[in-house]
């Protein structure tokens, strides 16, 4: 059998754990042959390609990004996109294709099973915002980064006596700045599913100063205000139909400074997020969806997707993953309420 192999969307930590796990299984255990697709959905759109085998592999799992490449090439959005990928799989002799990406890479995954791909899935996302599974890998990593990096804010803070506000990511989900709030000791945490109150946070930072200690916000990208919207960076889309966010943790910093007249001060984290060497927690969990994955092509389990329960790795539908976001409970923000202030 000839296996493809594809990372689509944001480049994340652990894509190379899972290439290298799909490819060392399937050719030492089962005598698969594998090709790499270049950026994502454009590689089986326009057939571009590379060598994938087990010496393309060796070394890999440490680092991050793809070696592969990625993009946000969308085949729904070109006329017969899905008809040029399933003639260039044929083409190239290709039996079966293990997509690794988040919701938008693994919704045309759906779209092509539909259409009678034989395909499997492994999530990937930072925001760990993809249902059916519990996490999914380069989320310990973007919440461990931007940990350490509020830990060096609060020294600067209590320093100059100042409002640092750390913007993270989490267009429609909050995991990562809830995570990371939380174990950074931050005194408040705004997220996308609970709109915020600026007189609130603003008598929260005058509570942290009055107990002579400054405050540290942790904010999402996607946070928005109860009488405002998002705050973009301009009107342009993506192929998936998302706008470009920026800069709701400079607005914040306006808007504190004119109601406590303490100076403010943002630090958007961004791409630091994603880069660089995964953790130790998402070379496993990539290794293990790796292994199983190209154990259900194996299995001809085809439609189906990788996903963590508990300790276990299990099988589930694609259409559960990218049926709708998971995103933070209220119970569990309100959990994190307990610190504000």
């Amino acid at each position: 059998m000839r296996v493809g192999v594809l990372t689509g969307g944001g480049d994340c930590p652990g894509l190379n754990a899972v290439i290298r796990a799909v490819v060392r299984r399937g050719v030492t255990e089962y005598g698969y042959e594998f090709v790499g697709f270049r950026d994502g959905w454009r590689g089986p759109l326009e057939g571009l390609t590379v060598e994938l085998g087990i010496p393309q592999v060796r070394g890999i799992l440490p680092r991050g990004g793809t070696i592969l490449g990625s993009s946000r090439t969308n085949p729904a959005k070109i006329d017969g996109g899905f008809a040029r990928i399933e003639e260039n799989l044929k083409a190239l002799g290709v039996d079966a294709l293990v997509a690794i990406g988040g919701e938008d890479t693994l919704g045309v995954a759906t779209a092509l099973h539909d259409h009678g791909v034989h395909v499997v899935g492994v999530p990937k996302t930072i925001d760990n915002d993809l249902n059916a599974t519990d996490y999914t890998f380069g989320f310990d990593t973007a919440v461990t980064i931007a940990t350490e990096a509020i830990d060096r804010l609060h020294t600067t803070a209590e320093s100059h006596h100042r409002i640092l506000i750390c913007e993270v990511m989490g267009r429609h989900a909050g995991w990562i700045a809830l995570h990371s709030g939380m174990a950074g000791g931050a005194n408040v945490i705004l997220i996308p599913e609970v709109r915020f109150s600026l007189d609130e946070i603003a008598a929260w930072v005058e509570s942290r100063f009055r107990a002579t200690y400054a405050p540290i916000i942790v904010i999402a990208e996607g946070a928005m205000p109860v009488d405002g919207d998002l705050i973009t960076k301009d009107a342009t889309l993506d192929a998936f139909g998302h706008v470009k966010l920026s800069g709701i943790g400079e607005w914040l910093a306006k808007q504190l400074e004119q109601r406590t007249g303490k100076e403010a001060r943002t630090t958007v984290l961004g791409h630091i997020q994603r880069g660089g060497t995964p953790t130790a927690f998402d070379r496993v969990l990539a290794t293990r969806f790796g292994l199983n994955a190209i154990t259900a092509v194996k299995d001809g389990d085809w439609g189906k997707m990788v996903a963590l329960r508990g300790t276990d790795i299990v099988r589930v539908p694609l259409r559960d993953a990218t049926g709708e976001l998971k995103t933070v409970p209220i119970a569990r923000y309100e959990e994190a309420r307990s610190f504000f202030g």
